[in-house]
């Protein structure tokens, strides 16, 4: 749920919060990683692959 759609004032600061914690971990594994993270279909992507290096389309083949 985003800021916005909260009905109630600590639903907006529960949604604050988590966005808030989902940046700093974002901003802490880029750090370890040392490049960003991919974002939209390229990050879809690079999530869906295995161990093996293949995505879920390349293994139904």
């Amino acid at each position: 749920m985003g800021i916005e759609q909260a009905p109630t004032k600590e639903g907006k600061q529960a949604a604050r919060g988590l966005r808030k914690a989902a940046a700093n971990e974002e901003h802490k594994v880029e750090a370890e990683k040392g490049s960003d993270l991919k974002k939209g279909a390229a990050r879809f992507d690079e999530r869906s692959r295995s161990s093996d290096g293949k995505g879920a389309a390349e293994k139904q083949r």
